[in-house]
């Protein structure tokens, strides 16, 4: 092959991201960047925005760039009561450093209650800007975990993430 017949190939990563935190009374609860209306919030250093968590660990994974404790640690203060839509986007400006873009996301969101399902459409389109891809190529998913363990019992809110990036 001549090198006028070469083609370079695009490097194309796949990346999981999963979070858990606690509910408890007197914090907003965050998913996605969108509040959502309900008696308790997520713990967490930060808002405790668990899905955003999820999407942030699976692009650094992605990239091969740490994870979310190690960029963002709750050891330090810049980042407390910080919202993760502002980590998301620092999580952005590496993917583009490095020239890599979103292709598409899928996640899952487990939570007893309240029901995730009506608020999926907002949250894609809160995500669609930051993330620079069509909300089409967005995956909100609800699930409950049918009443086993702490999620089950509605102490707690789960999120996972897959998110599939090729190279500019």
């Amino acid at each position: 092959m001549s090198d006028k017949t070469k083609f370079k190939m695009k490097m194309i990563k796949v990346g999981i991201g999963y979070d858990i935190h606690k509910l408890v009374k007197g914090r907003k609860l965050i998913l996605g960047g969108v509040e959502i209306k309900f008696s308790k919030g997520l713990l967490g250093h930060s808002d405790g925005d668990a899905l955003t968590h999820a999407i942030i660990d699976a692009l650094l994974g992605a990239t091969g760039k740490d994870d979310i404790g190690k960029r963002f640690p709750d050891t330090d203060s810049r980042y407390k009561n910080i919202s993760s839509i502002i980590l998301l986007k620092e999580t952005m400006k590496l993917l583009a450093k490095n020239r890599y873009g979103i292709n598409n996301l899928d996640t899952i969101i487990i939570a007893e209650s309240p029901k995730i399902a009506p608020y999926a459409e907002k949250i894609k389109e809160n995500l669609a800007p930051i993330l620079k891809i069509n909300k089409k190529l967005i995956n909100v998913k609800a699930k409950t975990n049918e009443g086993i363990g702490e999620i089950g019992k509605g102490k707690a809110i789960a999120s996972f993430a897959v998110v599939n990036i090729i190279q500019r």
